[in-house]
């Protein structure tokens, strides 16, 4: 008889006509038993030799495949693409960027609908990649688990921690004189010197954490250095804890990602002072299980949400760090401890959080403050809204010196405008720059300004002016960044209406944004716009553009959670 333990898979095993599939997997290597009576478990990652990121999976995602034979399953083996954010940066390329989030999740979930897997083990190291592989979890609703790979350990130049965030702001300074090519260039060489995510709470360690968060990922493995050799056993674990849940018919992704999880991931992500990207991302995994979490959603629980952790960009210490003193758990209990989050929500061992949190320890008071020692009352992360984005804004507060600013505009059409100018040093203290025509549709693709925004602050400019723009920041951003801005210009946002000169008021402890320019005046002015042409796009950016939805939405790209209709009935042995 099938073990109870297959499923799905039965659909590409069981019956008459199914020799030939059979006859496939025999080619693969696998035996009668094999075939018949375990099920057949995908294990992807993102591995590649492209970015730092993702170069240490390989030998995590292998580890898994201890875990999957040992809890009696076969694991099954396949990578999918990721782009590089670091080196995609500042050029055309990173147009692909929010797009290959889409690619990935589109590709896992071909591959194991395609193959009609038990369930799935994923692995990802790169900022789109982690909400991405949880999107795919999230969508295809089988028996699974998702392992970040771990964070760089940082460098060292000039006697001093120096990270990737060191050498992209260095680059402002040597634009100033301040520092000169060779420093810059010792710095490059030393910043990054293992396998790894960015180190800092960037957009990859904030997702990771929202992983945890969601019950997706294992407690205490977010944190954790990529070059760490408990990763190995991290990973055979989650391999063994997926079969476990087959074995026990759950907990399903969909029954992790509820309202409830959602909004403890939110306030894990406003806590740390994370990146703002992941207002993009939770509403996108949220958008996979069928539940509407829109950025006011987000915005709710980051108000409520005080910030607690102090790292880096705002702050000053690093994933490994906080790893050391206890991790994601750690800032999950005390704001448990805070009533900052929900302690009914199940982990990915199908364990209430409340309970498993009773064996991380409390907040170390350095890294991780208690929730009435805040360092700020509020998230890291916070909303703004006004007459200038309707559909809200995103700035991260945390480390920011001045929570108010009030200066003209100065408009560009694109980033490669701004960062002429900027890199010219061809704008005044006391500006808000305008970067539009970036978003999800105009872009297309929503390209980050990581760039623009670190050689602002290398430039020593960074909380001198405002940068204001409907495109995405990097979650290692700092400064006075105003980013997500919706609607976005391309469907006539306002944002689309400003002109250099006109006078804009941000008030982040209010939430507000305000251009300054009377109504009549907008209203002409709307009169006279038009959308901007562009050439045509072909490929990839072409379709994207035809189907992305806004950013408030999480700049998904299809219409949410499905019971997927096309489930084969399990084949006879008289078919």
């Amino acid at each position: 008889m099938p073990s109870l333990h297959k499923h799905r898979s039965r659909a590409v095993t069981d019956g008459v006509t199914r020799a030939p599939h059979r006859a496939f997997l025999r080619a693969t290597g696998l035996d009668d038993d094999a075939i018949q009576n375990k099920s057949l478990i995908g294990i992807v990652s993102t591995q590649g030799e492209n970015t730092p990121c993702s170069l240490g999976l390989a030998p995590q995602a292998d580890r898994a495949r201890l875990g999957v034979a040992a809890g009696g399953g076969v694991p099954v083996s396949f990578t999918t693409i990721s782009v590089s954010d670091g080196t995609s940066m500042n050029h055309a390329g990173m147009r692909m960027s929010l797009v290959s989030r889409e690619v990935i999740a589109d590709s896992v979930e071909v591959a194991v609908r395609g193959h009609a897997y038990d369930g799935l083990v994923a692995f990802a190291g790169c900022d789109k990649t982690l909400p991405a592989m949880m999107m795919a979890i999230v969508r295809l609703n089988v028996p699974a688990a998702f392992v970040f790979g771990g964070a760089t350990l940082p460098g060292h130049a000039a006697g001093r921690e120096a990270t990737i965030l060191t050498a992209i702001e260095a680059v402002g300074a040597v634009q100033t004189g301040a520092m000169t090519p060779d420093q810059l260039h010792t710095i490059e060489r030393s910043c990054t010197p293992t396998a790894g995510a960015c180190p800092g709470q960037f957009t990859a360690n904030t997702m990771a954490m929202v992983g945890e968060a969601l019950g997706l990922s294992p407690l205490g493995s977010a944190m954790m250095p990529a070059v760490y050799s408990e990763r190995l056993a991290i990973a055979e674990r989650a391999g063994a804890g997926v079969m476990r849940a087959i074995e026990q018919g759950g907990p399903l992704p969909r029954e992790l990602v509820t309202r409830q999880s959602l909004e403890n991931a939110c306030a894990a992500v406003a806590a740390t002072g994370g990146s703002t990207n992941a207002a993009l991302h939770i509403p996108a995994i949220a958008h996979e299980a069928g539940i509407e979490f829109t950025l006011d959603d987000v915005a709710a629980v980051f108000q409520r949400t005080p910030l607690i952790a102090d790292l880096q960009p705002g702050g000053r210490y690093l994933a490994r760090d906080l790893h050391e003193v206890g991790g994601v758990p750690m800032v999950l209990k005390t704001l448990l401890a805070g009533g900052h989050i929900h302690g009914d929500v199940l982990t990915l061992d199908g364990e209430r959080l409340a309970d498993a949190l009773q064996r991380w320890p409390d907040a170390d008071g350095t890294i991780v403050r208690q929730c009435n020692q805040a360092i700020h009352a509020s998230g890291g992360v916070t909303v703004l809204r006004g007459n200038l984005c309707p559909d809200g804004a995103l700035l991260k507060i945390a480390g920011l010196r001045s929570l108010q600013f009030t200066g003209p505009a100065r408009v560009f059409d694109s980033e490669e405008a701004c960062m002429r100018a900027v890199s010219d040093r061809a704008y005044q203290a006391g500006e808000v720059l305008v970067i539009r025509n970036e978003g999800p549709k105009g872009g297309p693709g929503m390209r980050e300004m990581l760039s623009v925004t670190a050689a602002i602050y290398g430039q020593g400019m960074g909380e001198s002016v405002a940068l204001l723009t409907d495109g995405r920041f990097s979650g290692a951003t700092r400064g006075l960044c105003i980013g997500y801005v919706g609607p976005e210009a391309a469907e006539g946002g306002p944002i689309a209406l400003v002109q250099t000169g006109d006078l804009i008021h941000i008030d982040a402890d209010a939430g507000v944004i305000e251009l300054r320019v009377d109504a009549d005046t907008l209203a002409a002015r709307r009169t006279r716009w038009t959308p901007p042409t562009r050439a045509r796009l072909g490929g990839v950016l072409e379709k994207y553009a035809l189907v992305v939805r806004p950013a408030r939405q999480g700049a998904v790209t299809h219409s949410g959670a499905v019971d997927w209709p096309y489930e084969s009935p399990t084949p006879t042995t008289s078919d």
